[in-house]
């Protein structure tokens, strides 16, 4: 009888690499080259063990000293740690492994216990403010204010104050509308976060858009708390103005660093995830700063890259295994 060939491939591949699950060591201090790293490659498509040889040899060609690799979930994801520079080892891993998400964090730091996320094109796969200024026949004015903006390239607050003010005298029940129609959850958003809470961390979202939107996602996905901004409005249509203080990165930044203090979570304890230049202060003062499909300038600051796969790139980046997530 013939073997099947994906039965076949994972009988090849768990040959070459151990299966196992968790962090491979936890091991510490010294400076930041001699910290052991944990390194952690997560398949968009299937992973073969030619692939994280690949890894572990440009790994070892950007200073990591690595160790035997394993499998923690068969062709999907593997893992192998060492001591070396984070950043380079990374960049290397991601060029070998295009298909791949690779992660490179410092292994006895890998549990974390609060997480603050942003809300559009990050938990969401929509900007809610160009959604909205569709139903007043100004998205294309307006998406082209917020892509430069999310790229960093114009102030967030001025970009959306000049942008809600062109929504003044739009229903209130167009945002009703918007949400029912057009908010869509990102993949692996609710497993996520779910998954998160189940294992003892604290979730937070937090977004420079509006109130009437971060309430329901907030509550569709499953978060602890959510921040934003306030929509002013006078009766049943918008004004066209922000009830101040405005949600901006300091606010963002603050958000995180105000929750790790009440909560007395060290910042190494935090992970924060983005996808625009409006996540850049939070995302590098977390302990684990993500970017999620995100612009460049946010891309080249935060310590991990999701740019293949979905949201649950981050459970496996945590450690978490697949038997233990929330199924949504």
């Amino acid at each position: 009888m013939m073997t099947p060939r994906r039965v076949s491939a994972m009988r090849s591949a768990n040959a070459d690499l151990p299966l196992a699950v968790g962090p491979a060591m936890t091991a510490s201090g010294g400076k930041e080259g001699e910290v052991m790293k944990l390194v952690t490659i997560v398949g968009s498509e299937r992973l073969s063990a030619g692939d994280v040889s690949a890894a572990r040899d440009a790994a070892a060609a950007a200073g990591l000293d690595a160790g035997a690799a394993r499998w923690t979930e068969a062709e999907a994801v593997a893992e192998f740690s060492g001591t070396g520079p984070a950043a380079a080892v990374r960049d290397a891993v991601e060029a070998a492994v295009p298909h791949a998400d690779v992660i490179v964090q410092a292994a006895a730091e890998r549990r974390r216990r609060l997480f603050i996320a942003d809300m559009d094109s990050t938990m969401i796969t929509v900007e809610c403010i160009d959604e909205l200024a569709d139903y007043a026949g100004l998205k294309a004015e307006i998406s082209a204010v917020t892509e430069a903006a999310m790229r960093g390239e114009i102030d967030f607050i001025g970009a959306l104050e000049g942008r809600v003010a062109l929504l003044a005298e739009l229903p209130v029940a167009a945002i009703d509308d918007c949400l029912r129609d057009r908010v869509r959850l990102s993949p692996g958003a609710q497993t996520l976060v779910r998954t998160l809470r189940r294992h003892g961390v604290y979730t937070l979202l937090v977004s420079g858009g509006f109130t009437r939107f971060t309430g329901p996602v907030a509550e569709m996905i499953g978060f602890d708390e959510a921040r934003a901004n306030v929509l002013e409005t006078h009766g049943d249509v918008l004004t066209g103005k922000v009830v101040p203080p405005i949600v901006d990165a300091n606010a963002k930044r603050e958000a995180l660093t105000g929750a790790a203090q009440e909560r007395g979570i060290a910042l190494a304890e935090t992970i924060a995830i983005g996808d625009g230049a409006n996540d850049l202060l939070m995302v590098e003062t977390a302990g684990l700063g993500v970017a999620y499909h995100a612009k460049p300038k946010l891309a080249d600051a935060a310590d991990m890259r999701i740019r293949r796969g979905d949201l649950t790139v981050l459970l496996h980046a945590l450690g978490i295994p697949r038997a233990d997530w929330f199924s949504a």
